[in-house]
């Protein structure tokens, strides 16, 4: 590695080395012709020099601190089995800018504060068929804590932040290991300007694209054949909000996404189909919806105002600085956040 050092941001020149203690795993770490290494000299603005198993790290004293420990993080994600990507990247510095990491960072690759298991292994994680999944920012380890600890658990936010993904996800593991019976995934038809009778088929062929964030997530979650499997077995069942009506939910994980585009009415009867040993997600971003009457309209903003503090009821919020797409992503819904303000 030889390039160009990237000038300091700001204070005085600081140079700091850090040596790891399992080089195999270093070329996992730096990336292919070090495109990792180059994504944190970008981001951060600094000089980062590899030999062998001695990582130099040059910038102003504050980034170069802050590179040292982003670049660690990665380094224990490795071992843990994990893909480094520039989505992870831009989560771990993110979180690393987080006053409320630190503890989090510490028990997560020593197994420490409570949840976890020894060994170096992460207590916050969700185990797949198809993958490990842990958390890419605060806001979704605080998110998926509650999803193991809550009987109920509303997950507030902008898209991309993960709220469905990582529902769906819990559910599968659960299934998986038989603590429920069965998964029940819904959502609201609601129609964005395009009405479902001018669709052409039948109801589920109508309803099928109003579901697809729900198949992708199974899908990447479980290979193929055991989601279709499971669903013609009835383990898994994909389905409008309307086919819930009249039923107890029972043994089972519940999601409901896009929870902003419930009535106060159709919320109520969702919420009361809560049964024995389960657990209920409602998914939802609160300024995007797409009900006549808008946000007063909605059955999500209602329900929260009324059930938060309840006891066995979690709530979690994300915002903009959740987002774990493209960083792009983000910043839109940073702007659009800023026009609703």
């Amino acid at each position: 590695m030889s390039r160009k050092p990237v000038p300091a941001q700001s204070g005085e020149r600081s140079r700091v080395e850090v040596t790891f203690d399992k080089p195999q795993l270093l070329p996992q770490l730096f990336g292919e012709y070090d495109s990792n290494i180059l994504a944190l000299e970008e981001r951060l603005g600094v000089y980062i020099h590899a030999r062998g198993q001695r990582v130099v790290i040059e910038g102003s004293a504050e980034t170069v601190a802050h590179a040292r420990e982003v670049l660690q993080e990665l380094h224990s994600r490795v071992i843990r089995g994990e893909d480094i990507d520039t989505g992870l990247i831009d989560a771990v510095i993110a979180m690393s800018s987080e006053p409320t990491l630190t503890g989090i960072v510490r028990a997560e690759s020593h197994g420490d504060g409570g949840t976890g298991s020894g060994g170096g292994a992460p207590p916050i994680m969700i185990r797949t068929r198809k993958k490990t999944i842990v958390p890419r920012s605060v806001a979704q380890t605080h998110y998926m804590r509650e999803l193991v600890s809550n009987d109920m658990i509303f997950a507030l936010g902008p898209a991309g932040t993960g709220k469905t993904y990582l529902a769906v996800a819990q559910a599968v593991a659960q299934l998986i290991t038989g603590t429920v019976q069965r998964l029940i995934l819904s959502r609201p038809a609601v129609e964005a300007g395009e009405r479902l009778g001018f669709l052409p088929g039948d109801m589920k062929e109508k309803v099928d694209p109003y579901l697809r964030p729900i198949y992708d997530a199974l899908y990447d979650c479980l290979p193929a054949e055991q989601v279709e499997r499971r669903i013609a077995s009835g383990e898994i069942e994909i389905a409008p909000i309307a086919f819930m009506r009249g039923r107890t939910l029972a043994e089972a994980f519940v999601i409901l996404d896009e929870a902003q585009n419930t009535t106060p009415a159709q919320m109520k009867m969702f919420l009361t189909r809560f049964g024995a040993n389960s657990r209920m997600v409602i998914c939802g971003d609160p300024k995007q919806v797409d009900l006549p009457g808008g946000p007063a309209a909605s059955g999500l903003n209602d329900a929260v105002a009324r059930l938060e503090g309840i006891e066995g009821i979690a709530i979690s919020r994300f915002t903009a600085h959740d987002v774990v797409r493209h960083p792009i992503v983000g910043r839109i819904v940073q702007a659009y956040e800023g026009d609703d303000a």
